[in-house]
Parts: C-alpha cells; structure tokens; sequence
C-alpha cells in the first residue's frame, strides 16, 4: 500500500454514511473515505458474520472492539481482540477472510 499524494485530509466517522454489506451469514455496516485508490474504513461487523469472498488485497486492520477470526485460505486462523491488528500486502500471504460470533468493529486502511 502507497498512500497517494494528498492533502491533510479529516474525516469523522459519525458523519459518515454506513453502507450494509452483506456476508456469507450476517452482514457488517461500513462507514467509508475513498482518498484516490486508498479506503479508510471503520466497520461493525453483526452477530455472526462470515465475509461472503476471500480477499488478497493488502490492509492494515485494527480491532477497536469485540473479536475477529482471520482465517487464511491455507487453513491458518488468528484471533484478534481489542487492540490487536494485522498487516498484509496485495497477495503478500494466502487469502484471506474475516467471521466473528458476538461481533467486532475494526478500523482498516487499504
């Protein structure tokens, strides 16, 4: 990931529309800034979810709250809890997805 050329740019969460997106089971709400190619995402993934793809695209995530499984395609499984994050490049390891049972909101750039 490369951060494009930009100005000192804020954003707030709070007035930012949330986007439904549906998962395999459950859905997640994503609040979304599109920076020229970079995402800055805050999402609530409910009860339950399981991401409906696996996903080989590079993200820096932290967990805010709740708890995240990361499983990777190659059968690897990481929990994450408050505080603790990932990071991985475009196709930098196997694919990979996110399922949580009580629910997690975390915060990715990619």
């Amino acid at each position: 990931m490369k951060l494009p050329d930009m100005p000192f740019t804020l954003f707030d969460r709070t007035n930012m529309a949330a986007e439904e997106c549906p998962g395999e089971h459950g859905t997640s709400r994503e609040r979304r800034l599109d920076l020229d190619g970079l995402r800055v995402r805050v999402i609530d993934y409910g009860p339950g979810y399981v991401a409906d793809h696996w996903c080989d695209r590079g993200h820096v995530l932290y967990v805010l709250s709740g708890e995240m499984t990361v499983v990777l395609k190659d059968g690897r499984e990481t929990r994450l809890t408050p505080g603790m994050g990932f990071c991985v490049s475009d196709f930098g390891d196997a694919a990979h997805l996110v399922r949580t049972q009580a629910g997690c909101q975390a915060f990715i750039v990619d």
